[in-house]
């Protein structure tokens, strides 16, 4: 029986064991093929061709035309890797502006409690989006004017992406719940971490969207909580039209009318408050 290894020793030329050290001392998992050419002092095309036989020896591996993420030696033989999932997706957004939102803002902000298997991000930009190693990465595009609200997450000891801070992921989550697994699942995300959120905050990112179904939402479940002043719940209230809107808009149009906050409840009040005690 012949058992010879079929493993291809990953070797480093120099250009490339320069180009990795140039990376590892910017702290950079993920790259571009401008960098690479700034810290090869390479041509464009002679950079190219060293990136693409470092991709064949499994040194590092290509996200998208341009971009390449550094292969880590402790994961040997292996050469299909897509690093950090959320540096990619600022990297798969790139040169737009971009932050991580809607359910993988609220799984970093532990306001969840099942997995998530899809990253999501918003940009001011429209962009595809797309499947990298078995990760889906969809992006949600959103008006410039409302690209606000954001803070810095490190996903790793020396690198950051924007994600959206407490009070924007339940915003986001109210706006399009689809994107959190439904009103209840963004429910549950603000009763979970609700001593840290700022009403207040709440309240002015609501008003700044402009969105009468957000504002609905948030009035009636900041009450429901009472995690917000009445000063606060009448600031959302002047704003109200007549017109009424689901609570959930993934779910029927059922259920009784509340005439407060111009909703129709198609989720039961008693389930909304089991959450508080789950």
């Amino acid at each position: 029986m012949n058992t010879e290894s079929h493993f291809i020793p990953k070797t480093i030329g120099p250009q490339t064991a320069g180009l990795l050290a140039g990376l590892y001392d910017r702290a950079q998992s993920t790259f571009t093929l401008s960098d690479a050419q700034e810290i090869t002092g390479l041509t464009p095309h002679l950079a190219s061709s060293l990136l693409h036989k470092a991709t064949r020896r499994g040194l590092v591996s290509r996200l998208k035309p341009g971009v390449f993420v550094i292969v880590p030696p402790e994961l040997g033989s292996a050469t299909e890797y897509a690093g950090d999932p959320y540096l990619v997706a600022r990297r798969l957004a790139e040169p737009a502006p971009s932050f991580i939102s809607h359910a993988s803002a609220m799984e970093i902000h532990r306001m969840v409690t099942q997995p998530q298997f899809v990253v999501f991000a918003s940009s001011p930009k429209q962009i595809q989006s797309r499947t990298i190693r078995g990760t889906e990465f969809r992006f949600v595009y959103v008006q410039p004017e409302h690209y606000f609200g954001t803070t810095k997450h490190w996903a790793t000891k020396q690198e950051f992406v924007e994600i959206s801070d407490l009070e924007r992921t339940v915003i986001d989550g109210l706006r399009q719940p689809e994107y959190c697994g439904g009103i209840t699942e963004v429910a549950k995300g603000l009763w979970m971490r609700n001593q840290d959120m700022q009403p207040a905050k709440l309240v002015d990112y609501a008003l700044r969207l402009g969105v009468g179904a957000v504002i609905r939402r948030l009035g009636y479940l900041l009450e429901l909580y009472g995690i917000s002043s009445e000063d606060e719940l009448a600031r959302l209230r002047e704003t109200l039209t007549d017109s009424y809107m689901r609570l959930d808009p993934m779910l029927p149009k059922e259920g009784h009318h509340l005439h407060r906050w111009r909703l129709q409840l198609n989720i039961t009040r008693d389930e909304l408050e089991a959450i508080r005690s789950s």
